[in-house]
């Protein structure tokens, strides 16, 4: 009868009054069939008080079907009519009533079923299991059509597979229910963020609006409550559907405040939702946390989600978290540590997993998001950023952390730590320190112990010793007076192969007379180095050492100058002026480990600017004006402006004045006009700070060179943005920087990462070029050797071994020619 309907139902028209006879004489005689089939179903309701399915196997079936197929006739009508349907729209309607009654009579008809769970009855387990089934099928024509009969038709389906769970469990297409549950969970939510947003940009409280959000929102409660129970009975059958609640909970946060691509609601409504729905999450995740494919899902170390999904996950991780201490100590095992076996999937551990999580969320830490922090008793909830929530929170973690987790606890937090991104590693800094101040004197001065080995250990400069250095010198501020004094026998700073340490330490964490002792170490044996090196060859090859001696000078200057005495301030002045009088534009411009000493002499030599040499002070400002014309790196940049903002404490004698202030004002220029941002923001203070401070105002306007400058440092001075950008704006271009980095930036890992070292410049690695390119970097390279070699003979007498070596290049400068002459002919 149907497929008949659907033929003639193409030929419809207002006109053919014979086609619109026999379809409405079709549909009368299917509303009349499916009101005889209501009243089988209500007879045998009527009587039979319990009801075995077997005798009436055939019945549910039949019907089933009859009610599939009505309301798919009903749902399709507006395209199967063409156009047409307000001919049939009478019949149709009570057609849908009709088959509603019907499958309404037969649920009644269902409940009264008994099985017996000691009798297996393959037939009637079958045949259960059909029924269920076919009311999913039905579940998926109804979801669009009438609200209220789909979510009661689903409590149906629920209740079933409860009542009848020990003999149909086995049987039951588990994936299938959780899957439609959560399409219809994730369709309810789309909706009730819709009538939310509507009423946001409508700025009007629609009553029908509203109850329509209401009504929406329960819907979504109601679905939640149903995956909830039915994972809770039926959770050793869903190995298969992990993947689809884990994609649910992430789907459903990608949506809602304060992730960025969420719609835009009101608070009261993002209250209203988080209070009536998200609640259902959290046991949902509760129930899950001892599952383990869950946890493989969770956890899969091949986990590649979209940009959208990335901070989702991390706040699932971080709830997981939180749940963890509760849980029995094998559970807590299962999520803290790696997998690797060969059978099942390789999964992280929940720690490496936050921190990589967290690595994702680039876009929601630079906006930053805003999440409510946990409320304390008396006080009132409060925003906190993304960075605040997940410290906080693993901090809490580390607290409960069971003991025999602590391997994986260090594991986590050291390569955390040694990571590129430089907010995970201060994430897990702050973690450490945590761990250093919540544990024993005695624990913290072990893992300082550590860092300084692996400190030590380093081949050369590279992000993971600077993220080391910085551990260590937030470290050593929670030892113990009597740890610190063990670590300075360990590592006494009299022997010169410790400074690499003392250069990060700060001295303030010392007791002022230790203090005083360990300060006065360093500069006797660093002024000695210092002298050393002046007095022997001078090699450039030697300079790495020398660097490591004056950055822990300058860590002295920093945090213990009120330690020194006068001989060792002058001592460590006349240093830094013997190895100023060594350097030259043509020197710095070739030799990396020459710029390096460069940055140091800058601020160490900015100390003492007061007993400064006039004419040193002169050597110094001139050379920078001349250097930064060759583009030198941003630490050589940023050394220069660490002199040129102390020069605003120094009255210039006028006899000089000419020729410091020109290049000075020249100096700041240039940097004020920098498009790094990091350097003019650094120019930005320097300046002000030389500006607040010089007697010498006349240069202040000299240095501004343009009036988008003088703009520039007004916006600074007056603490304002240089560019008006709207909340709206900024999320999007957000949203758009996170995409672009995250698809064009490779992930760094520690075995991948290359420990690149500040070696002379022939041997650096050499960036490819073509071939003509590479000739004339090459002989560039050359010619800056030799003017070196001729500037360390006018400073010093050649070694004896000299004359030998230049014999020998000189017999390679003749074979190279020959060679070049023959290729010429």
């Amino acid at each position: 009868m149907m497929y008949e309907l659907t033929s003639q139902a193409r030929e419809l028209s207002s006109q053919n009054l014979e086609i619109q006879t026999t379809l409405r004489n079709i549909l009368q005689t299917i509303v009349q069939v499916v009101g005889a089939l209501t009243g089988c179903v209500q007879h045998v309701c009527a009587t039979q008080e319990s009801i075995i399915l077997e005798n009436i196997h055939s019945l549910p079936s039949s019907v089933l079907h009859v009610i599939k197929s009505t309301f798919e006739h009903c749902k399709n009508s507006e395209s199967v009519y063409s156009g047409r349907l307000h001919i049939v729209s009478d019949l149709l309607q009570a057609l849908f009533k009709e088959a509603y009654s019907l499958q309404k009579q037969l649920m009644e008809l269902l409940g009264m079923v008994c099985m017996d769970p000691l009798v297996d009855e393959n037939d009637d387990i079958l045949n259960m299991v059909m029924v269920i089934h076919s009311l999913l099928d039905i579940c998926s024509v109804i979801s669009s059509m009438d609200h209220a009969f789909h979510a009661n038709t689903w409590k149906f389906i629920i209740k079933q597979s409860l009542k009848h769970q020990s003999v149909i469990k086995s049987q039951l297409k588990h994936k299938d229910i959780i899957t439609n549950l959560c399409e219809n969970i994730l369709v309810s939510f789309q909706s009730c963020l819709q009538f939310a947003e509507q009423m946001t940009q409508s700025d009007a409280q629609d009553n029908a609006d509203y109850r329509l959000f209401q009504k929406t929102l329960k819907l979504c409660r109601f679905f939640a409550n149903s995956l909830l129970h039915y994972t809770k009975e039926f959770l050793p059958f869903l190995s298969d559907s992990c993947c689809t609640l884990h994609q649910l909970y992430l789907q459903i946060h990608s949506k809602f405040p304060p992730s960025l691509y969420a719609a835009g609601i009101s608070k009261a409504q993002q209250e209203e939702i988080a209070g009536t729905f998200l609640v259902t999450l959290d046991p949902l995740v509760s129930q899950l946390l001892s599952f383990q494919p869950f946890v493989h899902v969770v956890l899969d170390s091949k986990l590649e989600l979209p940009c959208e999904l990335q901070f989702p996950q991390c706040l699932l991780l971080v709830v997981i978290m939180d749940k963890l201490p509760s849980q029995p100590q094998d559970v807590q095992t299962l999520w803290c540590t790696e997998s690797q076996g060969s059978g099942a999937p390789a999964r992280v551990s929940l720690l490496k997993a936050i921190f990589d999580s967290f690595e994702q969320c680039s876009g929601e830490l630079s906006l930053p998001v805003q999440l409510q922090a946990v409320q304390s008793e008396g006080q009132a909830r409060v925003a906190v950023t993304l960075y605040q929530h997940v410290c906080v929170h693993l901090c809490t973690f580390i607290a409960s952390f069971h003991p025999s987790l602590f391997p994986e606890l260090d594991a986590a937090l050291l390569a955390a730590v040694l990571r590129a991104n430089m907010i995970t590693s201060l994430l897990a800094m702050d973690a450490w320190c945590f761990l250093a101040r919540y544990g024993t004197a005695e624990l913290c001065a072990h893992h300082v112990t550590v860092v300084a080995h692996l400190i030590k250990s380093c081949p050369g400069e590279c992000y993971q010793l600077t993220n080391l250095s910085v551990l260590l010198r937030r470290l050593f501020f929670f030892m113990a007076p009597p740890q610190q004094m063990e670590f300075i026998q360990k590592f006494p700073p009299k022997e010169a192969e410790n400074l690499p340490l003392w250069q990060y330490i700060s001295f303030q964490a010392l007791p002022a007379e230790l203090r005083r002792e360990t300060a006065q170490e360093v500069c006797r044996v660093g002024a000695a180095q210092c002298r050393r090196w002046l007095s022997s060859g001078r090699s450039v090859a030697e300079l790495e050492s020398l660097n490591t001696v004056l950055s822990a000078l300058l860590a002295v200057c920093h945090s213990a100058r009120d330690a020194l005495d006068i001989g060792q301030e002058t001592a460590v002045v006349e240093a830094g002026s013997q190895l100023w009088a060594f350097l030259n534009t043509n020197l710095v411009t070739s030799q990396t480990c020459v710029q390096q000493t460069l940055s140091l002499l800058f601020p160490l030599l900015g100390f003492f600017i007061q007993t400064l040499d006039p004419e040193v002070i002169i050597q110094v400002v001139t050379l920078q004006a001349s250097l930064l014309k060759f583009e030198p790196p941003d630490h050589v940049r940023l050394a220069v402006l660490d002199f040129v903002s102390s020069l605003g404490k120094l009255v210039i004698s006028p006899d000089i004045q000419d020729k410091i202030l020109p290049n000075l004002s020249s100096v700041f220029a240039l940097l004020l006009a920098d498009r790094n941002w990091l350097l003019e923001q650094h120019a930005l203070e320097a300046f002000t700070q030389f500006a607040e401070g010089t007697n010498h105002e006349e240069i202040v306007p000299q240095c501004l060179s343009s009036e988008e400058m003088k703009n520039k440092v007004v916006s600074f001075l007056e603490k304002t943005g240089f560019v008006d950008e709207t909340a709206a704006a900024r999320v999007e271009r957000v949203k758009q920087e996170k995409g672009i980095f995250w698809e064009s930036l490779a992930k760094v890992t520690l075995e991948a990462a290359e420990w690149s070292c500040s070696q002379p410049y022939a041997k650096r690695a050499r960036v490819e070029c073509p071939v003509e390119e590479e000739y004339r970097a090459a002989l560039q390279a050359a010619t800056r050797a030799l003017e070196t070699v001729g500037v360390l003979l006018q400073r010093a007498p050649a070694p004896n071994w000299l004359p030998a070596h230049m014999e020998l290049l000189q017999e390679r400068m003749d074979m190279l020619k020959r060679r070049v002459l023959q290729d010429g002919t």
